[in-house]
């Protein structure tokens, strides 16, 4: 008999993650995807609540809800320091054990990099790379990127060129970006080939919000991405690593936008503090606000006897589909502390705007840039260029201020919100246009449709589960 005590190599496997991919997409425009799936093997994959970012990877990463791990949306009330904050980085944000934190007690030689999925900084994995901007004293906000180890990033930089990050969001995101993330996957496989690689390739994303999914825009911002995958799935391929492709959520047409925030700040809930003439969200003050992420919004209500004014107010506001109270957020696994006291869910084809300003003329600053952070809430204007101004022109001149060293501000983003043509957050979508998950192995797929919390449960399939001509006879 063959020694079958001891603990198997795990088989070396990389995950693709293709934001804002479904299965409607994948056809004539996508050629290496429909080539990949037509081999293995396409599943959809439910959707969760919010089907946003960050929720959607924590639970995919821990095989738990959002009431467990705690990442309630892509941002959160942190009722401690009474601020919104949006895009926070650290991975101690999460709060269950990763994927490769198990794998690694399965096999002490186990290595696993990120390469752009979220909460990438300070976390247990043994390579990184994620963007972070300099914002030096004088204002400008330059590219750079957090790498693990930290001598990475000057080796990076130098091989792959600067991280462009001012295509990686905002009116000049283009594919570059995602060319620029699966060059430095490939550079990752061939200098320390990592057990699991886990890679963010947003290229759809971005064409799905600004066009919609059925825009005949679309054809060439599928064939970017499908090409960049394509190349991804041979070079891993041809080197023995398993191959994953998945997406977080699909994306809707979108035609109405929402302005949840003013309803309660016309209802004399929101507090404001005014600076230079313009109105800032003074989130510690308020009775009631909500922090919009897509077609989802927490709503946070300083005072418990409100909470029944707050729902009924806004279970009457047009655009509004569902309010959850207690029950709602258990019967959806988004009873945590993060999140709001209710959440509200957008009807099909609806989202939320962040504004909470009755008169333009007395938006923050930040509002007519590009500026996640500051925000408190998602803001998909940040796509475009104003269309009511002259933008370009405003570019032109900043740009021209920032190569001469003086401070400039890019106030070009406009605050029409009818610009937005595509979103998601909502957990009804047809399989067709929800999330997926593709495999080259069709044996390591044996179900025909996932909840997100076991895609998890797929991903250590592919790394533990040895091919048949691997497994130890008897």
């Amino acid at each position: 008999m063959a020694d079958t005590t001891h603990t198997p190599t795990l088989h070396r496997t990389v995950v693709l993650n293709v934001v804002g991919l479904s299965p409607d997409l994948i056809g004539p425009n996508t050629p290496h995807l429909k080539r990949f799936a037509d081999k293995g093997k396409l599943v959809p994959v439910e959707a969760l609540l919010p089907a946003v970012t960050c929720s959607v990877q924590a639970t995919y990463l821990t095989g738990t809800w959002p009431s467990q791990h705690g990442v309630v949306g892509n941002g959160w009330y942190f009722r401690d320091e009474c601020e919104v904050k949006f895009w926070r980085q650290s991975n101690r944000l999460v709060q269950q054990p990763k994927l490769w934190e198990e794998a690694r007690t399965l096999d002490p030689d186990f290595t696993c990099a990120n390469l752009f999925w979220w909460y990438n900084m300070y976390s247990s994995v043994d390579y990184a790379v994620t963007p972070r901007p300099m914002y030096p004293a004088d204002g400008l906000k330059l590219p750079d990127i957090y790498t693990q180890p930290a001598t990475w990033r000057a080796t990076l930089n130098a091989d792959l060129g600067e991280f462009p990050l001012f295509e990686y969001w905002g009116p000049n995101a283009s594919i570059r970006s995602s060319q620029w993330i699966s060059k430095s996957a490939r550079w990752t496989e061939e200098h320390h080939a990592p057990t699991l690689s886990l890679v963010y390739l947003p290229h759809l994303d971005y064409g799905l919000q600004k066009y919609g999914p059925d825009a005949p825009e679309m054809a060439a911002e599928l064939q970017a991405i499908d090409a960049v995958v394509g190349e991804l799935i041979d070079f891993y391929e041809a080197r023995d690593v398993r191959v994953v492709v998945l997406s977080e959520y699909g994306i809707d047409r979108a035609w109405r936008p929402v302005h949840i925030n003013r309803t309660l700040r016309a209802a004399g809930l929101i507090a404001v503090r005014e600076e230079r003439g313009l109105e800032l969200l003074d989130a510690g003050m308020s009775a009631a606000f909500a922090v919009a992420d897509h077609q989802v919004a927490h709503v946070y209500i300083s005072d418990p006897g409100r909470i029944a004014q707050v729902k009924a107010l806004l279970e009457a506001l047009p655009g509004v589909a569902e309010v959850l109270d207690t029950a709602g957020k258990q019967r959806h696994h988004l009873d945590h502390d993060r999140s709001g006291e209710l959440v509200v869910i957008a009807e099909p084809g609806a989202w939320f705007t962040y504004y909470y300003w009755l008169d333009d003329a007395k938006a923050p600053d930040f509002a007519r840039t590009v500026d996640i952070h500051r925000k408190p809430g998602y803001d998909p204007a940040e796509l475009f260029m104003d269309p009511h101004s002259p933008a370009k022109l405003k570019a032109v001149r900043a740009l021209a201020k920032k190569k001469l060293g003086f401070r400039y501000l890019m106030d070009v983003i406009g605050l029409d919100p009818t610009v937005v043509r595509g979103s998601h957050g909502r957990a009804d979508s047809s399989p067709a246009r929800g999330p997926l998950l593709m495999v080259g192995h069709a044996e390591l797929l044996p179900e025909v449709r996932l909840q997100p919390t076991e895609v998890y449960a797929v991903l250590l399939r592919h790394l533990t589960q040895l091919s048949p001509a691997a497994r130890p006879s008897s």
